[in-house]
């Protein structure tokens, strides 16, 4: 027992549980699937999916993903970047929803700006707003 009298015991807190660690997760992941898009055009992320083959038999196999970029280049060069968190882009401004990028070249350092952001917890607050969207929120019930 007097091994044990040393240690240091704590309560365990997973970080699994943590919904706001689990929203930054989830953003960093598609963010450095948008940088490897950035760098590399042929860029194609895979998933195992079960298809059946000619005889009925399934098997596990790797499709590729299909990864929607997340920039539009404009007519005058510049390129419109937006981040989004599930399919809706996320509001940085009221109203401003896009990252405005000098050129094609600059996107991939906006990414990893936006990405150190996420990981710094500056957008939870965001990130926030975007999750409570489209959810119900419950009337008070009048007598």
């Amino acid at each position: 027992m007097a091994i044990l009298n040393t240690l240091n015991f704590v309560t365990y807190n997973p970080l699994n549980n943590n919904p706001i660690a689990m929203r930054r997760r989830k953003l960093v992941a598609k963010i450095e699937e948008q940088l490897a898009l950035a760098v590399d055009t042929d860029y194609s992320p895979t998933k195992t999916k079960w298809l059946k083959d000619s005889e009925g038999v399934e098997q596990k196999t790797e499709v590729p993903k299909r990864v929607k970029r997340w920039w539009s280049e404009c007519s005058d060069g510049t390129v419109q970047l937006t981040v989004r968190y599930g399919s809706k882009p996320i509001e940085f401004e009221k109203g401003k929803g896009a990252i405005l990028v000098a050129t094609l070249a600059d996107v991939a350092p906006t990414l990893e700006a936006v990405k150190a952001a996420a990981e710094n917890g500056e957008l939870d607050d965001l990130l926030e707003t975007q999750f409570a969207f489209g959810k119900r929120v419950a009337k008070p019930k009048s007598k």
